[in-house]
């Protein structure tokens, strides 16, 4: 008896339309998924100078004659860094970046709200840090929350989540957020939650007032695979621009009125839709976890 069916010649076609929609499938598990609320669309753009001024490195900057656009560069010489007027309780921090493509290996170029100018030796950090690589390997995104002096302190108890993102943060601009609440810190790439922070132990939350803060600079001592890999001037200048500058906050002294931005639509905490784009960004681009590293001493770190 025959078999009556498709000819074979079809199977090759039947087979290419099968890769093709498990191409589809592929395609758009790994496409940015919606968080459904857009932080940044609720605080307008400033002229770089408004909020903020340079700090250090002046002869490594170059801003655009509108004021929306800085370019900071490290070389042999120097970095640079600039620092928010204010000092802020809570507020929403952001600006779009885009960093050098090629041999980085050691350079941080970093987004940051700070007070170590006023509590040296005991202060607060919370890091937005793109860690410089080497060619055909990924940036490394950093995100990491300092309280009270544990990054001053020896060894250092830091509290760090990575991530291999899911674009190349050399390619283009791209918005990187921190919205820090009474009650949670929320890490954001383009409005995207990648990490939320909550206050569980009061001892691991920062309450202090904090100035927002940016720079490049070299950090070869453990930037890049834990410092194997170091900055090579050889490749300088290592050149990092920043434009899309956001704060919104509460500044020290402001009125008990005061509320910053919300991290969800409800005014609450995140939405459903945001917590599952957390999920997935954790899920596919998260390469690193302290809560998960059975290297560190647990006592330091209460509320994992």
């Amino acid at each position: 008896m025959v078999a009556r069916g498709r000819p074979d010649n079809a199977m090759p076609h039947l087979a290419a339309a099968v890769i093709a929609v498990l191409a589809v499938l592929r395609g758009s598990a790994e496409a940015q998924p919606s968080p459904g609320y857009y932080p940044s669309s609720m605080v307008r753009s400033m002229p770089f100078s408004q909020p903020y001024s340079i700090l250090w490195g002046p002869q490594h900057q170059s801003l655009s004659p509108d004021q929306t656009a800085l370019t900071l560069w490290l070389d042999r010489s120097s970095g640079s860094g600039f620092k928010s007027k204010r000092a802020y309780r809570t507020g929403y921090f952001g600006v779009s970046m885009k960093v050098q493509p090629g041999y980085t290996a050691g350079v941080n170029t970093a987004f940051y709200l700070s007070n170590t100018e006023v509590y040296p030796g005991y202060h607060d950090e919370i890091d937005l840090e793109l860690l410089g690589t080497i060619p055909g390997e990924p940036y490394t995104l950093q995100t990491n929350v300092y309280v009270r002096g544990t990054g001053d302190s020896r060894p250092i108890v830091g509290r760090e989540m990575r991530f291999h993102l899911w674009f190349d943060p050399a390619a283009d601009y791209h918005h990187y957020a921190v919205l820090w609440n009474p009650d949670e810190i929320v890490f954001l790439v383009d409005d995207v939650p990648v990490r939320r922070y909550q206050k569980k132990v009061e001892a691991t939350f920062p309450e202090r007032e904090m100035w927002a803060y940016g720079s490049v600079w070299d950090a070869s001592d453990w930037a890049t695979d834990a410092g194997r890999y170091r900055a090579d001037y050889r490749y300088q200048p290592f050149v990092s621009g920043f434009r899309d500058f956001k704060v919104s906050g509460c500044e020290v002294g402001a009125p008990a009125s005061c509320r910053p931005v919300p991290a969800g639509p409800s005014g609450g905490g995140l939405s459903v839709q945001q917590g599952a784009a957390m999920r997935w960004a954790q899920q596919r681009s998260m390469v690193y976890y302290y809560c998960q590293d059975g290297s560190k001493d647990r006592s330091n770190y209460p509320e994992c």
